[in-house]
């Protein structure tokens, strides 16, 4: 769960103009035995161990469902399709799970890459340690979690802090191209936010 630091010392935030407008957004970081789920302010995870396939498929899409039934848009993590990660059956079915209860709540929904979100939430999708070793895994999930600290003050704590940081740049870049962006975003980040499909946020906002 979430902490928020205090703003001392943190990037400036937007005014509270802006924020009074936002729409509600939800990210999600979904997967099979722990999702992360974020909205403005706070994050929190959906986490099961039931070995059972189905039952976790279906714990998942209950809990995930109760973060975002009353939502307006929301953004799911997509897949990483350089990775043959096992279980990928599984995780492919429970995006779209999520998808279509989505569709059927008519709540518009984009789906984001990995790469898009690291970019956002670092500027880059290149990171190397002091050998010039490139980062990978944990080490590249914690420069996106130190990130999210460091821009918009939530501190994730926990077995899945990584899975809510995830989360929490999502629904930022949700937001941010709905126009109420949650704070100042350099140029090399925003880059993150084109070349993504955001086709039913477009429709949406249109209606």
């Amino acid at each position: 769960m979430t902490t928020v630091t205090p703003a001392t010392g943190m990037p400036q935030r937007l005014p509270a103009a802006v924020t009074q407008s936002r729409p509600l957004v939800i990210g999600l970081d979904v997967a099979t035995g722990a999702s992360g789920v974020a909205g403005e302010g706070w994050t929190d995870h959906v986490r099961t161990t039931a070995s059972s396939t189905h039952a976790r498929l279906q714990y998942q899409l209950d809990g995930l469902a109760s973060f975002y039934r009353n939502a307006e848009y929301v953004v799911i993590e997509g897949a990483a399709y350089s990775k043959n990660n096992n279980g990928a059956d599984s995780l492919a079915g429970l995006r779209w799970m999520v998808r279509m209860d989505l569709w059927r709540r008519r709540i518009p929904y984009v789906v984001i890459t990995p790469t898009k979100r690291i970019t956002y939430a670092t500027g880059s999708t290149v990171h190397k340690d002091e050998h010039g070793a490139r980062l990978r895994g944990t080490a590249l999930k914690g420069l996106v979690r130190t990130a999210v600290e460091e821009r918009y003050g939530i501190r994730t704590e926990g077995v899945c802090r990584y899975d809510e940081a995830d989360a929490y740049v999502l629904l930022a870049m949700g937001l941010h191209h709905l126009g109420h962006p949650l704070a100042e975003v350099p140029a090399k980040n925003a880059r993150g936010l084109a070349g993504c499909d955001w086709t039913g946020f477009d429709k949406a906002v249109a209606r």
